[in-house]
Parts: structure tokens; sequence; C-alpha cells
């Protein structure tokens, strides 16, 4: 586990400005991406308020959210009220010089703020405008509220997850939002590419919903051509046997995935049961899905006698893959993740060194990097207001007391 380093690598997005208006997930997770590979990513706050997630989370330290120092790592807030029209030409000032543009607004908001693809185009032609939204930009149920909840619920993701004896269960992290933004990403990302071949921007509209649907597998194929419902099976896939955890001597379980016929050939072998292998009700992949709750209860029923550690080491000598299952004391104390600097630690100005995960993928040449944690409300507002957009300390003085922007240091506010 290692600190963040002083001089990090440019990253892969080193040169490319972005401007967020995300809030809350579905689009900051999108900016965070970006900032993690090198982009400067300005995020836009309301002054005094900033974004929600500035508050959220299951556990707080200090009046402040553990969850806001990783959503907006690497980022730059800047307070500008979007809802006033002097703060929406001051979007448009910093948009103009922008590469990316985020928002997560419901479809419509931009449009009603002069913030629309098409207003923003012709100030500058070659930005790129991501819109994550619970539906789309387009559709009957464009305008309708939707969250990361909603669209893993219509996306098909709800109905499959949990045990089939409960209603539709819910991932234990906000899946549906963090779908979106990373599809929303690699779009921004393709349409930077296609730039490079046309000179111009485009808008990317990403959809809770479709991304969601765009991980569900065969879902709608096998219902289309065989009228199969996939249903809630708990910790196994139907038919695809043995993958499912399984208990330890001392309490805890392992997940074995051995439904591939020469890891099974391996697995019965250190059962030492190796004439499972040739038995008919389990010597192929078909009979095996046929037969699963038996077989899950044979291979039960032996790593039942190990404890977790020891069994361990039967299927590692064995080349069967198998996993622990980790909480977050688990992670931080496993070899391979500190060898790897899966978790890192970064300074913090009031927490002190918080321990948080580090940035995937990995790339070898310009790998990315966190820089920061996320800042305070307004912590770039000089930067950005006076030094970038250069500002007058008159004009600065009036959009403050009309709370357009943030408080901006006064003295500091000093154009050459």
């Amino acid at each position: 586990m290692t600190t963040t380093q002083l001089n990090p690598p440019r990253g892969a997005l080193g040169d490319i400005r972005v401007v967020e208006m995300g809030q809350l997930l579905a689009g900051p997770f999108c900016g965070q991406l970006m900032a993690d590979f090198g982009a400067e990513v300005v995020k836009i706050e309301a002054p005094g308020v900033g974004d929600p997630m500035r508050d959220w989370g299951q556990e707080k330290l200090k009046g402040g959210s553990l969850w806001w120092p990783i959503i907006a790592r690497g980022k730059k807030s800047v307070e500008i009220d979007a809802r006033q029209p002097e703060g929406q030409a001051i979007i448009r000032s910093l948009i103009e010089q922008a590469d990316i543009f985020i928002e997560n607004f419901r479809p419509g908001t931009m449009e009603r703020w002069g913030l629309s693809y098409d207003e923003l185009s012709k100030i500058n032609p070659r930005l790129i405008m991501i819109r994550v939204s619970g539906y789309g930009q387009t559709g009957p149920y464009s305008q309708r509220a939707g969250y990361g909840s909603i669209g893993e619920a219509m996306g098909g993701l709800r109905y499959v997850v949990g045990d089939p004896s409960t209603p539709p269960s819910r991932m234990g992290i906000s899946i549906g939002d963090t779908l979106a933004a990373t599809f929303a990403c690699i779009g921004g990302l393709m349409a930077l590419h296609a730039r490079e071949r046309t000179g111009r921007g485009q808008m990317v509209d990403s959809a809770i919903y479709e991304a969601v649907l765009a991980v569900m597998e065969s879902l709608v194929t096998e219902y289309d051509k065989s009228g199969y419902v996939r249903e809630r099976t708990g910790a196994i896939l139907p038919n695809v046997a043995p993958s499912n955890v399984y208990p330890t001597r001392d309490g805890t379980f392992v997940l074995i995935a051995a439904n591939q016929d020469g890891v099974f050939r391996r697995l019965v072998a250190a059962m030492g049961q190796p004439e499972l292998s040739t038995d008919p009700a389990y010597a192929t992949h078909t009979a095996r899905g046929s037969n699963q709750a038996a077989l899950d209860q044979i291979i039960a029923d032996w790593t039942a006698t190990f404890d977790r550690e020891a069994l361990g080491r039967v299927l590692d000598e064995a080349g069967v893959p198998r996993g622990d299952i980790f909480r977050a004391a688990e992670m931080l104390e496993d070899t391979h993740f500190k060898a790897r600097e899966a978790i890192i630690e970064i300074v913090h100005p009031r927490f002190g060194m918080l321990k948080m995960q580090n940035v995937a993928p990995r790339l070898s040449d310009t790998p990315g990097s966190i820089r920061s944690v996320g800042p305070e409300l307004g912590e770039h507002n000089h930067e950005m207001l006076v030094e970038r957009l250069r500002i007058d300390v008159d004009t600065v003085r009036e959009l403050q007391e009309k709370r357009v922007i943030g408080r901006v240091m006064i003295e500091q506010a000093k154009v050459s």
C-alpha cells in the first residue's frame, strides 16, 4: 500500500479539459474515471451548497462524507449558479475552452439553461457533450426522473438478483449509476477518437437502463427464441456447475468455479473422488447442470472438512479456481492486493491518511494516478474564475453579491 505520487505521471488524458456539471454518481463517476487518467476535470457546483455527495455515505467523520474524497478525487471545484443568466454565461466560457462537458440532470434542464448541445457546439464545434440520464434524451420516458435503482429494475438486473425465496434484491452498491457512467466514459473516449478524424465533437447519450441492459448477456434473446425467463437463483447460475460458494470448517465460505470439464477433473481428483469425472451424472457440462444440487452437496460435504486456508492451498495446488469472500478488512490485509497496490493511501486535509481503491485499469506507458482527494467546495474559484477566465475584481464582487459565484479571495483577484 503506497501513498499517491508527489509527481504523478501525466496520464493518457493529460491534455484533455473536462467540465462536469454532474451530481451524485451517474455523472461524477464518469468524471472520476477521466480525472484518474490525468484529465483536468472542473466540477461546477451550486454556491454554498455543492454536490449532495458531499454529505452522503454510511459513515462520516468530522461532518464530512467518506464517499466524497473518492468520487471527486482529482477534480477542481468552482461555485457557479447555473440557474442565473450570469452563471450560465460563465459556464459557457469554461465550456468554450473544454474538450468534454459532462452532465446528468433530467433531460431538458440544459436546454432551459441555454446549455444545450446545439448552443454549445456553436461556440465550441469540437466539444463532446456527455449526457447521463435514467431513460436517455429521447423516447416517451425521457422526461421522467430516473435514478440508478430504477434503471437496474427496468434494465433487468433487479429481477435476477437475490434468492428465489425473496422479492427482487439490489446489489450492495449503486451499480446502475456506475455502469451508466462507465459507458458514458467509453462513449466520450470514442468520440475523442472520432474527433481526430472529423475535427468535430458530438453528443454521447448514456441511459442508465440501457447501460444495465447492455450487461444482461443473453437474457432477452433467450426469451425471444425460447420463452425462457431467467429467475433469481442466489449464489448459482442454473446449469453451470460446479460454481458456488461452499462452507469451510472454520465458518467461512469459499467460492469454487470448476464447471469446465478439465477443471472439474482436477477438482474431483483433489477431493479424492476422481470417479465423479466419469460418472454419467457429472461427466459432462450438461450432466453436471442437470444434477447441480446433488453435486454441490457432495462438494460442500468435502469443503466443510477443511479450514479456509488449508482448503485454499489444496485447490491452488490442484489448479482449481477459487476465491475467498472478501470484505474491506480482508482486502487491506491480502498480499496480492498489497503487491499490486490495489488499495492506496492518500493524504486528506481533515481526515489524515485515507485508504481507497487505486486506479483501474493499468496502462503500461501512460498510467493513471490519484492526484488529490475530492476538493473543498469552491476550492478552485480563484483559479478558474480569475486566473483562467480573467474576470476582473469589480465583476467578481458584483457576482458574489448576487450569489452567482462562490467566495473568491478579493485580495487575490487582481488581473494583470
